[in-house]
């Protein structure tokens, strides 16, 4: 099999695994997700892999789950992303740093120049993963009774994107001139006022900080329900959505690139990366061993509050050892629990199956030896199942270095993963283009080609 296309590698890093188990297992670090000389070393061992982007989520709120599975819950503490990713900017110098940022419950001037001022920071590697946050115990932290539905967060999301993008074009490239002998600092032609009013909201600007080195920072989202998809289409340029199987990325990969080819963008500026937890082993049956570790060391009180939250329904009250009932609409991420009903479905899992499935890790893995790993990412870059992965690591350090010592070679070898760096920001190693500044059009739009 082979391809002229490229992979495109992200690596979720907050938490440093999602599996529960992970700060258990033999060898790893139990604090990595709050220790920042770990975080450091995992950071410039990404870059040493080449990898694209170091990506960051965040929750806004103490995951809301039963005090039984939340003091055996590694993610109960971790850094407020842009502090930390200001402090791995200064010790990288090639890999992206992408962050969490809700629409929901910031204000879009605050997001406006904390990405500004990371991009800045890092010279041109900034990335905002846009969420509406489906977490009732986030809108208890910001005043609010209850959580906003599910579609009226995703109307917010789209205005709260044209805001955030105004103001980054506040001023123009070439705005601040510093001309020492005349004193002047910059050219008042080149500022603009947003004064936007909105359904939603009402910003005046401009933004108080000069225009991004990337023009605006790469635009990252998550999720899958048809309201996600619909924003994606119009605004993503890499999408983290789920995908448990091929033949699932394929229809996603199609249903958003053919929604933003519908509306007159071009397909190959959104780049689809799908989750996918990797386990690597000398032999298959060493991988398959070491997940069989991994997912025996969860707790059920952990494995039974992951499915509620994300089912965003309380089914512990019914005999663990039944099916699944049936599961109302809810505000939560409606992508998550439609997989996990159809999952259970699927292969017709009682509450206690699932439960430990969704309490270990119950979405898209490549567990082999490296050869084996690199035949399925291929096959899913060739029949476009996704422009490559945002790989999640079942521990750390053991399963990064893997990832980074034996699947990244292997990669390498078949010719569909960089050998260095294309350029010296997230834009460029991506390919995407730089956007124009919409309130100043002498600004040519400058591609970056692939």
């Amino acid at each position: 099999m082979s391809s002229l296309k490229q992979l495109k590698l992200g690596a979720f890093m907050r938490p440093v695994s999602i599996h529960t188990g992970a700060w258990r297992y033999p060898g790893a670090i139990p604090d990595a997700n709050f220790n920042f000389p770990t975080l450091k070393r995992l950071i410039q061992k990404l870059e040493q892999g080449k990898f694209d982007a170091f990506f960051m989520a965040d929750h806004l709120a103490v995951l809301n789950m039963p005090i039984n599975a939340l003091k055996r819950s590694h993610t109960v503490t971790s850094f407020e992303p842009f502090t930390l990713l200001s402090a791995l900017a200064s010790v990288t110098e090639n890999i992206g740093l992408v962050a969490t940022a809700s629409t929901t419950y910031d204000a879009p001037f605050h997001i406006a120049r904390r990405f500004a001022s990371l991009d800045h920071i890092s010279g041109g590697r900034a990335g905002w993963n846009i969420v509406t946050t489906a977490n009732p115990d986030a809108a208890l932290n910001f005043g609010l009774e209850e959580e906003i539905e599910h579609d009226e967060r995703y109307r917010r999301a789209r205005e709260f994107y044209d805001v955030v993008t105004g103001l980054w074009d506040s001023f123009a490239d070439d705005a601040f001139i510093r001309d020492v002998e005349a004193g002047i600092y910059f050219d008042p032609e080149k500022l603009h006022v947003l004064n936007h009013q909105g359904k939603y909201l009402s910003v005046r600007g401009p933004l108080n900080i000069a225009r991004p080195v990337q023009g605006w920072p790469v635009i990252v989202q998550a999720g899958a329900s048809e309201a996600g998809r619909q924003l994606a289409a119009e605004t993503a340029e890499a999408v983290f959505a789920p995908a448990g199987n091929l033949e699932a990325g394929k229809a996603l990969f199609a249903d958003i690139k053919g929604r933003a080819q519908a509306i007159g963008r071009d397909p190959d500026s959104i780049k689809i990366l799908p989750g996918a937890l990797v386990v690597v082993g000398e032999t298959v049956a060493e991988a398959i061993a070491k997940r069989e570790h991994l997912d025996s060391i969860v707790h059920y009180d952990s494995g039974i509050a992951s499915l509620n939250s994300a089912l965003g329904y309380d089914v512990s009250g019914f005999d663990p050892d039944s099916p699944l009932p049936e599961i109302p609409e809810t505000n939560a991420g409606h992508s998550s629990r439609e997989r996990i009903v159809a999952l259970a479905k699927r292969e017709n899992l009682t509450i206690r199956q699932l439960a430990q499935r969704i309490g270990s890790y119950g979405g898209l893995a490549f567990v082999g030896t490296p050869e084996t790993i690199a035949d399925e990412m291929e096959q899913w870059l060739v029949e476009e199942g996704s422009d490559g992965f945002n790989i999640m690591f079942p521990f750390v350090p053991e399963g990064l270095n893997d990832f980074v010592d034996k699947v990244i070679p292997e990669l390498q070898r078949r010719g569909i993963f960089r050998k260095e760096y294309e350029g010296k920001t997230l834009r460029e190693n991506l390919g995407l283009p730089r956007p124009a500044n919409r309130f100043f059009q002498s600004e040519k739009l400058q591609v970056v080609s692939q």
